[in-house]
């Protein structure tokens, strides 16, 4: 029987390049010359820290990581973006988060729009995954192009297409 999986993954290794031509950016860009501004990443907690010396540069350091992620393919939904803190002095820094899995809540909407978009599709979930499973191909290609239409917060994948 058919059969597909919807995940929420990202490549490690796009995200670190996006960081990587950030960091970059902001050696040579005018506006941050003498400034204490930096991004880092944390492969282990999958969490970027930015920090900079006004939230006006911290801003612009947000803004050129999603320019630079969207260029690299990374879905910006996978940056889930902490609010602002205060650091030292002026400082201001801000925690970035990188959404992995399909969590219980998120895999229980998603199952649920599946169940709500009446075709003879079934579909479990299994752990961070949910597997979708049809007689036809063509209802397992209609889940796919409805859920992509679905705005959810957590960017989905479709994986392991079985025939």
């Amino acid at each position: 029987m058919p059969s597909f999986d919807v995940v929420c993954k990202f490549d490690i290794q796009e995200v670190e390049n996006s960081i990587n031509m950030v960091t970059r950016d902001i050696r040579n860009r005018y506006d941050f010359r003498g400034s204490n501004t930096n991004i880092i990443l944390n492969k282990k907690e999958n969490t970027i820290k930015i920090e900079s010396d006004s939230e006006m540069r911290l801003n612009a350091v947000r803004d050129m990581l999603e320019k630079r992620a969207l260029g690299r393919a990374v879905p910006l939904k996978t940056f889930k973006f902490n609010d602002l803190e205060k650091a030292s002095g002026m400082s201001v820094r801000q925690k970035v988060e990188l959404q992995e899995g399909i969590s219980k809540e998120n895999a229980k909407k998603v199952n649920k729009l599946i169940k709500d978009s009446k075709l003879k599709v079934q579909s479990q979930i299994q752990g961070e995954q949910i597997r979708v499973t049809g007689k036809k191909i063509d209802d397992l290609q209609h889940i796919i192009s409805y859920l992509k239409k679905e705005n959810l917060e957590i960017p989905l994948q479709f994986v392991n297409m079985k025939k």
